[in-house]
């Protein structure tokens, strides 16, 4: 039948949840292989011996959290601030730490674009649709807003500007840059702001739209029940037809 049919909403969970899984399983292999091939490992060891060479002079641990730091007495905490500028100062340091943060961006940006472009684009593409191993095991599947299936490009717009880039890049580089002390607050502030929209289109939206659908125009359907055509010709062929055998039946 041609009038949308919605996938159930704890279809589209539970088929999301399935294909997160399998992400997150290639993510972490791909991730690691990167981290093999750029030798992440041997750069992390080098800037922590660097950290317990001036921890072991100063006699200080750069191990601790604010609050550790504010319980300090004057004396601990002008060793320890003495400490840091001195680490701070190092150029060895200083090189290790912005390699550590470079690669870390490079290999978690590219070990989840490749995930990306395998379960999500090439995995769709061989199965038609745009189901994913998730979204076939659940019988749901993607088509067009207007009933039209979806074309390499759209699916490919889907995959990398909607679910890689704005619902899961943003939110991981933010929070590496966070935690490399790049960013701050702002960056709490981008991930909550990206959470409150994404929810808001979850409840607000007649067909519960995440971001990734309302960029690239696609819903999600159940794939028993929804018709979904090959070209705009070929829906206004069967509307045609459709048309022409009720006016048939009508004249008899």
């Amino acid at each position: 039948m041609e009038d949308l049919q919605k996938a159930n909403f704890w279809k589209r969970v539970s088929a999301a949840m399935f294909d997160g899984i399998l992400l997150g399983i290639l993510v972490i292999g791909v991730a690691l292989l990167l981290s093999t091939v750029f030798g992440y490992d041997t750069h992390a060891d080098s800037l922590q011996a660097a950290y317990d060479r001036y921890g072991e002079q100063y006699g200080v641990s750069f191990d601790l959290a604010a609050s550790d730091y504010e319980a300090m007495e004057a004396e601990e905490r002008a060793q320890y601030d003495a400490a840091l500028a001195a680490l701070s100062e190092d150029g060895e340091v200083n090189y290790l730490y912005g390699m550590l943060l470079n690669l870390t961006l490079l290999i978690v940006t590219f070990s989840v674009l490749i995930s990306f472009l395998l379960l999500e684009f090439a995995v769709p593409l061989l199965f038609g649709n745009g189901q994913t191993l998730g979204k076939k095991v659940f019988g749901i599947g993607v088509m067009r807003a207007d009933g039209i299936k979806l074309s390499p490009v759209l699916l490919f717009a889907r995959t990398v500007l909607g679910k890689y880039t704005v619902e899961t890049m943003i939110p991981v580089l933010t929070v590496i840059m966070i935690y490399f002390g790049v960013m701050g607050f702002g960056g709490t502030l981008i991930i909550l702001v990206l959470l409150a929209v994404q929810l808001l289109l979850l409840v607000l939206t007649a067909a519960r739209t995440p971001i990734h659908d309302k960029l690239a125009q696609t819903v999600t359907v159940d794939i028993a029940s929804q018709m979904i055509f090959d070209t705009p010709e070929a829906k206004e062929a069967w509307r045609a037809a459709k048309q022409a055998s009720a006016d048939g039946a009508a004249e008899n």
